[in-house]
Formats: C-alpha cells, structure tokens, sequence
C-alpha cells in the first residue's frame, strides 16, 4: 500500500454546522440571509488583509465585519447580541456524519489534523464541544504564521511544523477558495459540497468532490486503497 497522505481539515463549516447561527443573524439585522452576507465578507476581507500584509486575528475581523455591516444598514449591536454570537460561533455542532466518518478515516489508517484562520483556543473549544477534539492528532492555526488562508504561507507552516513536504499532504474543505490554495500549494485537495458552496470553473481544480464528509472519506480510503 502506498504511503498515505496526512489529512488536514478545515474547521468552520467543514466540519462544524455554521447554519445554527443563521437566526441570531436574522434577529440582530432583520434577513435571512445575514449570516451568509457576514460570513462571505469576513473571509473576504481575512484574504484582503493578508494580502495586503496587514495580519489581524481572524476573531477581530469577523467583530470588524459585522460592525461594518451594522453600521451600513444603521442597526445597533448590544454587548449581549456580541456575547451570543461569540458563544454561538464557538459551539457550534458538527454536522451529522462528521464524528462517524472522522472515526471511518482513522480506521483506515489515516492520519488526521486541522488548518483552521481561528485562534488555536477557540478552535479547541469548538472541537471540544463538539465532542470531536481527541480524533485529531494536532491542531494548527494561521496565527501561527500570521497568514491566513488560502496564500502559501499557511499550508507550508503546516508542512514545516510536520516536517513532510506537498506531496504528503491533503486538505478537506467546504470552500473552494481554500482547496484552491491548498492544490496551487501542491497538496490534493478534497471539496464537501456544503449547501451554498460548489465548484469553482477556473482555477486549481480539487481531487475529489462529494456532498458529505462521509461521502468524501469512501472516495479517499478508494483512491488510496487504505485500510
């Protein structure tokens, strides 16, 4: 059996359902789709500043964009409506098939690990609540390298911390734009189609597509003939 590559996930919405969010979204700006709209602009403009070589937490950012998109629609934000949507960012479930398929991986001989634009502490209290913490063998931050996703940087720190090289590495996504900088970095690249995102027509193509992490899990542990 050939050698197996290290699986790196990425957290917010891969993994873990953002959706539970919508209707505090929807009661603090009065539309459904507000989370959406937040969610959009927050990597937007995570990518934006890194480009343009201005790291900021990513935490501090999402509070940013949604005190822009506040105060554009003239909406007032209390200190409890920012306390609940922290707590709610930070608990949020896994999907349904999650547990069971990281469960289904490992089993396979698969090696299991986390790239996620969150702070280290908040994306282990997400996977702590979520019951889901101990399947991964480390877990990664771009605060470490002070990059956030998708430009090189953050998948390189990956490999420098794990000492392998592209080629041992795969990433497991919901969006496209961080499997697309996870191929461009040379890694394979697998996309969840999570309701609201898809494939991307231009650009680094992902690996395998597939509608759940359990679907997608079946294509990998086939295409690397594990287990």
């Amino acid at each position: 059996m050939a050698k197996l590559p290290l699986i790196v996930f990425d957290v917010n919405e891969t993994l873990l359902d953002l959706e539970t969010m919508e209707p505090t979204f929807e009661r603090i700006f009065g539309r459904r789709d507000a989370m959406r709209l937040w969610f959009a602009n927050f990597i937007m403009y995570s990518a934006a500043l890194t480009v343009a070589g201005c790291y900021v937490p990513f935490t501090d950012i999402g509070g940013a964009v949604m005190k822009m998109l506040a105060d554009a629609n003239h909406i007032k934000i209390t200190d409890a409506d920012r306390k609940e949507l922290t707590e709610k960012f930070s608990t949020m479930p896994p999907h349904a098939e999650v547990p069971a398929a990281l469960r289904k991986l490992r089993s396979a001989g698969f090696r299991l690990f986390t790239l996620t634009d969150n702070l280290i502490e908040v994306q282990t209290r997400q996977l702590t609540h979520g019951g889901i913490v101990d399947l991964f063998e480390r877990r990664f931050s771009a605060d470490g390298v002070k990059h956030h996703k998708p430009p090189r940087e953050a998948y390189g720190y990956v490999e420098k911390e794990l000492g392998t090289g592209p080629s041992d590495m795969c990433l497991i996504a919901c969006h496209t734009w961080d499997t697309l900088g996870a191929v461009a970095a040379g890694w394979e690249g697998v996309l969840i189609r999570r309701p609201g995102n898809d494939v991307l027509g231009v650009g680094p193509q992902p690996h395998i597509v597939g509608d759940t992490l359990d679907d997608v899990a079946n294509q990998l542990i086939a295409r690397h003939k594990a287990g």
